[in-house]
């Protein structure tokens, strides 16, 4: 059976045990070998293994050790060099002076369990404890966060969180009291509207409490949660509207001068896609205007950001300018003493109204110079529209719009509601009125070409130029590779009609035509009369 070695047992104190020594009060890590000069990653990473393992005992905080951490990356050589900063020395002797003066204590089984949020705003952590003063274990969040950027109000719930998990491992109960770091109002506040904290305290039978134990530790680092400027309703005040565009490279902002009743803008310009470029025109906002002010934009990642950067903790992010625009946006936020509200509105709506003025001249602003003047074709359909009512297949003809696009511009017309006739056909299968105007494609299958039996038929409806290439497949990879081989032979056609197969209707298949420049449209299902050049095509093959 089973038998443990008489010299295992330990009968008086100190008793060693998973690395820790146990007095009758304290508990301290046995002695821990500090690497005082790692000189490679695989000696570094052993050193903060070994740190990282013994923290919860001695409060070292994430933000105590970063210097160290962050010298884990780089080369992912084993043994790549790696040289201690003098900051990263700091962080070694402070886990030397934490080894060598603080430890933790064993619980009294007759007092219950208590948890406080302690830290100042970003860096929060928590302490397990019992009153009076008995450390049982610090808690802290990672090194490096899963978002880039995250609230204070969800790092404090990810720490209650990691609390409660961990005192049920140790001891099989929950929290008798849970100091949070916030005034009645924000704890009233939060419990109504934050889902993240309801969950949180879901099933929680214990005491949430604002006002700390009376002890020094707590006096010194309990540090309210700030209220948040963000307004969650409109201000009456200013409103800013801000927009950009990839293609310009245009950062704008515009907004109503309420003493001259005049419109304003400014306008910047700026590298990136058109999310990362709209955060410079926010940026300048919240610089220009020190005020309270709504914010309007179209971009819901940018409204996203705003509305969750006030004393966030941000994520290192690779793209520098990126990181210094989310860094300089957080200590704008975070300073700021006036309100503010974020709003976010969907583009080209054609409502009428303040908010769709100001976000159309935004938009407007942040078009190319090329194109500044130009309506979209579906403005342009309009404005023919209202001149001369044609019916929706004249207009999807000459604006190639979509027919949800046409029937809407004839059904907001109020000269055609009562006046507009029937929509009349104009016949089926149109040929191109020039070379490569129109293309029919298709695909048949020929059984003797075994493996490539699949094989893509394109013929150009004006000359009757056909061009068939065999391939393995009929997905829409097929197709592109094909398209791409008949380009390269009778050229690139203005538009392609194809049949409703899953290879045509599909959106890669849609994306590929739209980067050549090629309009697309497709026949009725089931019926091959509307390619009946192409099907002729395939029994001239066969």
């Amino acid at each position: 059976g089973f038998e443990i070695q008489k010299d295992k047992v330990q009968l008086t104190q100190p008793w060693k045990y998973l690395g820790l020594t146990h007095s009758d009060r304290t508990i301290t890590p046995q002695k821990v070998a500090i690497n005082n000069n790692p000189r490679t990653l695989q000696e570094l990473h052993q050193l903060c293994g070994s740190i990282n393992w013994i923290r919860p005992l001695l409060g070292l905080t994430t933000e105590d050790l970063a210097p160290l951490f962050n010298l884990l990356k780089g080369d992912d050589d084993l043994t790549s060099p790696r040289t201690l900063t003098e900051e990263a020395k700091e962080s070694i002797k402070k886990v030397q002076d934490a080894l060598n003066n603080k430890q933790a204590h064993r619980y009294c089984p007759s007092l219950p369990f208590k948890f406080i949020v302690l830290g100042q705003m970003p860096h929060l952590y928590g302490l397990i404890f019992q009153d009076p003063l008995l450390i049982i274990e610090w808690v802290f969040l990672s090194h490096q966060p899963s978002k880039s950027i995250t609230m204070p109000q969800e790092n404090m719930v990810k720490l209650v969180i990691k609390a409660r998990s961990r005192l049920c491992t140790l001891a099989g109960c929950d929290f008798e009291c849970i100091y949070l770091p916030l005034t009645l109002e924000s704890t009233e506040y939060l419990l109504q509207v934050n889902e993240a904290l309801q969950f949180t305290l879901d099933s929680f039978t214990g005491q949430i409490s604002i006002h700390p134990p009376k002890h020094k530790l707590f006096n010194t680092i309990f540090k309210i949660v700030p209220k948040p400027k963000q307004s969650q309703k409109p201000l009456k005040a200013l409103t800013v509207f801000t927009d950009a565009s990839g293609a310009s490279h245009k950062s704008v902002i515009t907004w109503k001068n309420p003493q001259t009743n005049m419109w304003e803008r400014d306008i910047e310009t700026v590298a990136g896609s058109p999310q990362v470029a709209e955060l410079p025109a926010v940026v300048r906002a919240f610089e220009r205007f020190s005020e309270p002010f709504n914010l309007v934009t179209d971009s819901a990642y940018v409204a996203g950001v705003v509305s969750r950067a006030e004393y966030a903790t941000l994520k290192e992010v690779r793209n520098p300018d990126l990181y210094q625009l989310l860094s300089k946006l957080i200590r704008l936020l975070s300073h700021r003493e006036q309100p503010y509200y974020v709003m976010h509105t969907r583009s080209h709506t054609n409502l009428p109204g303040f908010i769709a003025e100001g976000n159309h001249r935004a938009d407007q602003l942040a078009l190319p110079i090329g194109k500044a003047n130009l309506p979209n074709l579906f403005e342009q359909a309009k404005i023919s529209h209202a001149m001369f009512h044609q019916n929706s297949p004249a207009l999807r003809r000459n604006f190639h719009l979509t027919r949800e696009q046409a029937r809407a511009i004839v059904a907001t017309c109020p000269n055609c509601q009562t006046e507009q006739g029937p929509a009349c056909g104009i016949g089926v299968n149109p040929r191109g009125l020039g070379a490569n105007e129109l293309w029919q494609t298709d695909i048949t299958h020929i059984a003797s070409f075994g493996r490539t039996k699949y094989v893509h038929v394109s013929v150009d409806t004006f000359s009757g130029t056909m061009f068939a290439s065999a391939h393995a497949g009929e997905k829409a990879k097929d197709a592109m590779n094909h398209l791409v081989m008949a380009f390269s032979a009778m050229g690139i056609p203005g538009k392609i009609k194809t049949d409703n197969g899953p290879a045509y209707a599909s959106s890669q298949f849609r994306t590929f035509l739209q980067d050549w420049g090629i309009q697309h449209s497709t026949g009725i299902p089931h019926s091959p009369t509307g390619q009946s050049v192409v099907e002729r095509a395939h029994q001239t093959l066969k």
